[in-house]
């Protein structure tokens, strides 16, 4: 009969078996799961003065699990976000464990019951206008690495879409629609939990595209990086970052903002929300599951904000007093 005590067998179950075969989580979320529980057995590990391979279930305590969570912040300079993403990871083992093993729901109970921390939700940073158009024109497109960093860049703002998403575009994923009806163009993206949604692109972005991919087949990636490999999230992130830094030392504005690929996605929505789209095609644009999640959006944008707020200005400090005007009964009705 095989040990219900002993932890190892039961993390392995839960990478391969729960999170694989019954909840078939995107490959991407598995990795974070990996990750925490490879930052969180060698902590209990070490509490315990046991192997990890021979650590037991009781070992990971409420007390240990709350100093983890306590050297994440205080020693790896975590922040609560990322704390809180690696309680989740425990929550979901502990619970796994609980599921198929009575004698261990206590032990589950409490560990589900470390509450997660509440902290301050940050602004969404988005770019203007002007430091949109200067990220565009930054590339040089006299070269081949400048015309594919524009492509990239012109994408993330067409699509709004996550840098792996961008990472994942295949060349058949691309229905390129030839002039004049260029404008029924669109983009298969394949976004969270492999949930598909087409986008449309505009002709500017499928000229560029067009460009880029030449003859090459339908199964191969549509942004290659300078060796000819597929360009990862990764090596997105970099693109972006380069050149906003080289657009930072002429806007300064922009050197106040960390600009990321996904900068450029809270980029998309805003402009979208201003020019008048609503909230639930903007929620279907990025791909959101939750209409709360696009809602943040309308909460930030300033300029909207002004708008709204020029509408129910008070133009006069003090309001006037109608009756003390001798005028005729007709504008005293109407002033009431």
């Amino acid at each position: 009969m095989p040990n219900t005590d002993l932890l190892s067998p039961w993390v392995r179950r839960f990478l391969l078996e729960y999170l694989v075969s019954e909840r078939n989580l995107a490959r991407n979320t598995q990795k974070s799961y990996r990750d925490a529980l490879r930052q969180f057995l060698p902590f209990i590990a070490r509490a315990a003065r046991r192997r990890i391979e021979r650590l037991q279930v009781g070992d990971v305590s409420p007390a240990r699990t709350r100093a983890f969570l306590q050297d994440l912040e205080k020693s790896r300079g975590c922040g609560i976000d990322t704390r809180n993403q690696r309680l989740a990871a425990i929550h979901t083992l502990a619970r796994f464990i609980g599921l198929h093993s009575p004698e261990h729901l206590k032990w589950c109970g409490q560990i589900q019951a470390i509450a997660s921390k509440k902290g301050a939700r940050p602004l969404v940073e988005y770019l203007e206008k002007d430091e949109l158009d200067a990220l565009l024109k930054a590339p040089n497109q006299r070269t081949p690495q400048g015309r594919r960093d524009y492509a990239v860049l012109l994408f993330l703002y067409n699509t709004g879409a996550r840098a792996d998403e961008v990472a994942q575009v295949r060349i058949g994923d691309l229905e390129l629609g030839a002039a004049p009806s260029r404008d029924s163009s669109s983009v298969l993206l394949h976004g969270k939990g492999s949930k598909p949604r087409r986008c449309p692109l505009w002709p500017r972005t499928v000229d560029e595209l067009r460009s880029l991919i030449g003859r090459r087949a339908t199964s191969q990636h549509a942004f290659l990086n300078r060796r000819g490999q597929p360009l990862t999230r990764f090596g997105i992130h970099a693109l972006v970052e380069r050149h906003a830094a080289r657009v930072a030392t002429k806007l300064p504005s922009v050197a106040k903002k960390r600009v990321s690929p996904h900068t450029i996605r809270h980029t998309t929505a805003t402009h979208l929300l201003r020019s008048g789209v609503d909230i639930n095609t903007i929620r279907a644009w990025l791909g959101h599951v939750c209409l709360s999640t696009t809602n943040v959006y309308a909460e930030v944008d300033l300029e909207m904000k002004a708008k709204a707020l020029l509408k129910c200005e008070i133009k006069d400090g003090k309001p006037k007093k109608p009756w003390r005007k001798n005028s005729g009964l007709m504008e005293f009705l109407r002033t009431l």
